[in-house]
């Protein structure tokens, strides 16, 4: 007989990538709990101290019960202490706690969260829950309908880039680390065939693909966009020196993660733009962003 999965399953990448489609497909599984945003990894793992000195785990708990994030999941801190009495208190436990104990009371076998940055936390993850999978959704930067409106300020696209670059880097990096463990999966190749893409998911976290999730699938909205246009023709979002800066800066990345180089021609207009405006004040802006802290991967070889 088959084992029966039972480990936590993580939704993880940039927003417009199609993380919530992705749940919406996988939460429509009679057995999987999918909650989105519970922030517990980014606003409070490791945040306390050693959970096991008693004040430690109570300051933890105060500030997690009074979280919206945490307070969709319906907490019984009763439970969760007395749960908590049978193992040696730790950030990742008791989170599972929390998503345990709510997919409990939904009658689910199995939990999983949808948080973004949920890729820079993959090492800790995997050391808590041996059998976790995650997967992790990636889309071009060149492509994402909502970078026209959201590059319209100077300098937003050098910040962008540097984000995306975060992503791009952790994306590769874990997926060589926890292979089996860790998928990338193409927004594109998601939009243009949800059914295969849901599928093939299913296999990589050991259920099966049953018949309310293809209605969930049929159901779910995809940008026009990036479904039906070829890489080159999804520029129209971009200006041409705005697209060359972003294939300057990202072009290895993109080429790493299956993506081409599209070498934008620029008009004499274009060139002056780019070079007095688009590329000194985007450059400063990625290298002020990376220093913050969306740069490379965590120290490791991959």
């Amino acid at each position: 007989m088959t084992p029966v999965a039972t480990g936590p399953i993580f939704i993880g990448g940039l927003s417009g990538t199609g993380k919530t489609q992705l749940r919406l497909a996988l939460a429509a599984h009679p057995e999987l709990s999918l909650t989105r945003r519970t922030r517990m990894w980014d606003r409070f793992y490791g945040r306390f101290g050693d959970l096991r000195d008693p004040a430690n785990l109570d300051r933890c708990l105060a500030a997690m019960l009074r979280d919206p994030g945490v307070q969709q999941l319906e907490p019984d801190v009763g439970r969760v202490r007395r749960d908590l009495t049978d193992a040696t208190p730790t950030y990742a436990g008791l989170f599972a706690l929390l998503h345990q104990h709510y997919a409990d009371r939904g009658g689910k076998r199995r939990w999983g969260d949808q948080l973004g940055s949920v890729d820079r936390f993959a090492d800790s993850i995997f050391a808590a829950f041996p059998t976790a999978h995650m997967i992790h959704m990636v889309r071009d930067p060149r492509h994402r309908t909502s970078a026209g409106r959201r590059l319209t300020r100077r300098a937003r696209l050098g910040w962008e880039t540097a984000i995306w670059l975060q992503s791009a880097e952790l994306a590769m990096r874990n997926q060589w680390r926890y292979a089996e463990r860790y998928l990338v999966v193409h927004y594109e190749t998601f939009a243009k065939d949800p059914f295969g893409t849901v599928e093939a998911i299913c296999s990589f976290v050991d259920e099966r693909f049953v018949p309310p999730m293809a209605e969930a699938v049929r159901g779910l909205r995809f940008d026009p966009c990036s479904a039906e246009a070829s890489p080159p023709d999804g520029l129209a979002t971009l200006s041409p020196a705005a697209a060359k800066f972003v294939d300057r800066y990202a072009g290895q990345e993109l080429a790493r993660l299956g993506y081409p180089r599209t070498h934008p021609v620029l008009t004499g207009r274009d060139r002056v733009a780019f070079g007095l405006t688009t590329w000194p004040l985007n450059r400063l802006a990625l290298a002020a962003c990376r220093s913050l802290g969306a740069g490379p991967a965590p120290a490791g070889e991959w």
